[in-house]
């Protein structure tokens, strides 16, 4: 099977589509031939060796995968051969076939969009994790930072979906606002604008709740836009420069609250709440309240482009790979 790797740290042309046998599932996972590969963000920091964690050679990238499984491991109970399942923290994810815990995989309907599907892993409920972090209710003006993102354009849906009164989405080119208004946001404004939090100021007077996976140069503003117990949640950081945001408690002091998340902390702190986020966003891509927009399907020996378009920040929702 074909399964990509690379050997040193640097840009999209590090990745090598190389040759490796077929794993064989452990008593506890699962063997999936895959349909399609969701790209994240975080493997092109991990591949340049930027991320704030280690990044060790060779790397293998990881991601979001359906699939149909072809094994299964002798402890496996759940789910059998034959099932169409997505699976999320899929380790060595851009192959032909792929391994992972059954723990982490559900099965999905025979009438969902392979790629588009490929959200129901990690980055819709990346997005659900967030608006509960936040204690998002109805009725709150909430802004989300990167709202064209893969993430970012689910947080903007389904905000609306639970009821957020008012929904900003930023941008970091004036060219994503059509898709963002699209996807049920009230204004859009340009974060590589300098005057952007006079026009959020503008708009609403003060917001409940920031949703931030850019940092950098907008994690101050977006804390000073905060009204008196509103709520920054910081969950990534693909504007980060030269280390990550400093954070003084005097900043605090006007009633203000800062919370970082993490994907993996919250699928361990409540895995049954967890469980019924995915059940809740299988049923809203059924009902078609959540549409994930693909931006491009890119063929697996492609793979430098599909990792291009995401570090040229060019994509309008999720970049996936076919093998």
């Amino acid at each position: 099977m074909r399964l990509v790797r690379y050997h040193e740290h640097g840009g999209p042309e590090v990745l090598l589509v190389e040759n490796a046998d077929v794993p064989s599932p452990a008593d506890t996972e699962i063997l999936i031939q895959v349909e399609a590969v969701g790209v994240n963000f975080i493997e092109t920091q991990l591949r340049r060796g930027k991320a704030p964690f280690p990044s060790p050679l060779p790397g293998v990238p990881h991601g979001d995968v359906v699939g149909r499984i072809e094994g299964v491991g002798a402890e496996v109970t759940n789910l059998v051969a034959g099932d169409r399942v997505v699976a999320w923290i899929v380790q060595a994810a851009y192959a032909d076939y792929v391994v992972v815990d059954a723990a982490q995989a559900m099965v999905i309907p025979e009438s969902f969009d392979a790629a588009a599907a490929t959200v129901l892993a990690s980055t819709a409920q990346v997005a659900v994790s967030v608006l509960q972090i936040g204690q998002v209710k109805p009725g709150e003006t909430v802004v989300v930072h990167a709202a064209a993102g893969a993430i970012g354009h689910l947080v903007v849906q389904l905000a609306k979906i639970h009821g957020v009164r008012t929904v900003i989405g930023t941008v970091g080119s004036s060219a994503k606002r059509d898709f963002v208004l699209a996807q049920g946001a009230d204004a859009v404004v340009s974060y590589e604008s300098d005057g952007w939090p006079d026009q959020v100021r503008e708009l609403t007077g003060g917001v409940d709740v920031v949703l931030d996976s850019v940092e950098g140069k907008v994690f101050q503003p977006s804390l000073a836009l905060l009204k008196p117990y509103g709520r920054l949640v910081y969950y990534g950081f693909a504007g980060a420069t030269g280390g990550l945001a400093q954070l003084s408690v005097s900043d605090l002091f006007g009633l203000k609250c800062v919370v970082g998340a993490a994907f993996d902390v919250w699928l361990g702190s409540d895995p049954e709440g967890a469980a019924k986020a995915r059940a809740d966003l299988v049923e809203y891509m059924l009902t078609g309240q959540l549409r994930p927009a693909v931006h491009a399907r890119v063929p697996l020996d492609e793979v430098a482009d599909a990792q291009r378009i995401i570090e040229d920040r060019a994509q309008l929702g999720r970049v996936v790979l076919v093998p």
